[in-house]
């Protein structure tokens, strides 16, 4: 595209989370580099539609727009990707922007992803500590743990991997493979692990691992491209050998 070349948004919209939804669309003026989230903010400066009536500004979440903080997921041409990274020079026009599908609408693109930082906690996603004062020298642990561990730990809670999951929803209890997988991050933990059972318990019972229908959308959506299958299949073993053995413990 060139200077003074327009970009076609088509825009999914509600304007409350008890009103239908419907689609309204703009033209804004391209630049250089620009990322949907610019052109957010284009409507955002100039609330007018592509049929030249002035509406409200498109609702939406971001905060780092550098792929850090998770906020800005939406669902982008048929795909839930960032719309911070999702340059409008690589993406097919009329661009369509819809709202995640697995969580609450808020309002236009702003959906409540609570549920899912609920589900971290569930799965006690943290090293607990006992106070704030010197512990001394904390565990060591190998360099081949610190970097499996460095991967599953850029995980940002943005949801992609749930949105596209088939078995996370309204109609299931699953929990999704972003919880389980921080499950796995701090099960590797010399401190976290002493929390394993715990983890391992919630991941055996409702929701858990046995939700996973292994289609591997999360894996093919997520931004930072953490072996998400690897956990999840990690976790599976995991919970078997734990259930195993609980027979045992009775």
């Amino acid at each position: 595209m060139a200077q003074g070349d327009k970009v076609q948004l088509k825009i999914k919209r509600r304007a409350s989370a008890e009103s239908e939804p419907y689609w309204e669309e703009f033209s804004v003026p391209w630049e250089p580099m620009m990322n949907v989230i610019a052109a957010l903010m284009a409507i955002q400066r100039n609330p007018v539609n592509a049929a030249g009536q002035k509406t409200t500004p498109v609702v939406y979440s971001s905060n780092c727009l550098e792929e850090v903080c998770g906020a800005c997921t939406m669902v982008i041409n048929g795909r839930v990707r960032q719309s911070c990274s999702a340059l409008i020079d690589q993406l097919e026009q009329p661009i369509t922007l819809e709202p995640m599908a697995k969580f609450p609408v808020v309002r236009d693109l702003y959906v409540e992803r609570q549920k899912l930082f609920d589900d971290f906690k569930r799965v006690h996603a943290w090293v607990s500590i006992d106070g704030t004062h010197d512990l001394g020298a904390g565990p060591t642990y190998s360099a081949e743990i610190a970097e499996t561990r460095y991967e599953l730990s850029r995980c940002m809670a943005c949801g992609c991997c749930v949105d596209a999951c088939p078995n996370y929803g309204p109609h299931s209890t699953f929990i999704g493979a972003a919880p389980i997988n921080q499950a796995r991050l701090f099960n590797l933990h010399p401190t976290g692990a002493y929390d394993c059972t715990l983890r391992l318990d919630e991941l055996q019972g409702e929701g858990g691992i046995s939700g996973c229908g292994n289609a591997q959308n999360c894996v093919r959506v997520c931004p930072k491209e953490i072996p998400l299958t690897t956990s999840l299949g990690d976790m599976m073993r995991a919970t078997t050998k734990h259930a195993f053995f609980s027979l045992f413990r009775r």
